[in-house]
């Protein structure tokens, strides 16, 4: 990885300690185990597909390792505009550039045409690749052995891992078969830092996830969310952000408004409520909706919008 050594800190032992990106088609639970992991949420969720869209860093610290996880992007097939683009390029991207690979796959997947996809484009990569099988809550366990020996078929794989994310089944392996595969080195981040998302971003993010929870069908995936302003106010004990919420339509700018703005109050509400759990202090937020037609076939307006 290009950046490695421009965060590593020095006069400390040894450790194990390296990247680790976790790959997958889109909702097979990317970024519920990541936020497991970690004991904090660093990356939003959501029951939709694709709501991850940039590479999201997370850091577990122990004392034997510091693990850097890179949450990615689904990987699929059909990419109807730029800014799919964008998100499969960006997972690859993180593939080719790890120590390890986490490659995730659904327990109740019937159909595995997506995996067989996310797995033959991680082939490609020289990385030594452990396969989680995720969501095994919600299978029978007599099912299980069944479909670890299909998967194993499909690859040649370090370790292959049933695991409920949503639970935390299987974490404490994950981490073990991990380490074994990292080489030592040194440690990257203080131990006391689990993500190094700006706040803005951060910020912006948590807005978009309200954006996907509260609302359906298309307009999710038509918004962008930019911050405006992020300023302290530390003799209030305040914070205030501002953020524009950027839409393809008109259509879609008024559903987000809501009769009487009752749903962007609502948005504004949840994210509020959030970004003060988050940053521990009490947040002044401001929302505006705007129309820019097209943006997600855009290059230009993608790499304003943060999508670089």
């Amino acid at each position: 990885m290009e950046d490695k050594l421009s965060g590593i800190i020095t006069g400390q032992e040894k450790i194990k300690s390296g990247f680790v990106a976790i790959i997958g088609a889109p909702n097979v639970g990317k970024s519920t185990l990541l936020n497991q992991i970690l004991g904090q949420k660093v990356s939003i969720t959501c029951p939709k597909p694709q709501t991850t869209r940039n590479r999201i860093v997370g850091i577990y610290t122990s004392q034997t390792s510091q693990i850097v996880f890179l949450d990615t992007p689904g990987i699929y097939t059909y990419k109807k505009d730029k800014l799919d683009e964008f998100m499969v390029k960006t997972a690859l991207k993180a593939a080719s550039d790890v120590d390890v690979i986490c490659l995730m796959v659904e327990a109740t997947a019937k159909k595995n045409t997506h995996d067989l996809n996310v797995i033959k484009q991680i082939s490609k990569v020289s990385a030594p690749t452990i396969l989680l099988i995720n969501k095994i809550d919600l299978i029978k366990r007599q099912l299980l052995l069944p479909i670890i020996d299909k998967y194993k078929d499909l690859g040649s794989f370090e370790a292959v891992i049933p695991i409920s994310a949503l639970y935390k089944d299987g974490i404490d392996r994950l981490i073990s078969e991990i380490e074994k595969l990292l080489p030592y080195g040194p440690k990257y981040y203080p131990d006391d830092m689990w993500t190094d998302q700006p706040e803005r971003f951060i910020a912006a993010e948590i807005i978009r996830e309200k954006i996907f929870h509260l609302l359906r069908e298309e307009v999710p995936y038509a918004v962008a969310v930019t911050i405006d302003y992020f300023e302290e106010v530390p003799d209030r004990n305040l914070l205030r952000i501002g953020a524009t919420i950027h839409v393809e339509k008109k259509s879609q700018k008024a559903i987000i408004i809501g009769e009487k703005g009752r749903m962007l109050k609502e948005i504004g509400s949840k994210a509020r409520m959030e970004l003060e759990h988050i940053f521990g202090t009490r947040i002044f937020l401001e929302l505006w909706v705007r129309v820019e037609k097209k943006w997600r076939r855009d290059e230009k307006v993608l790499r304003k919008f943060g999508y670089r």
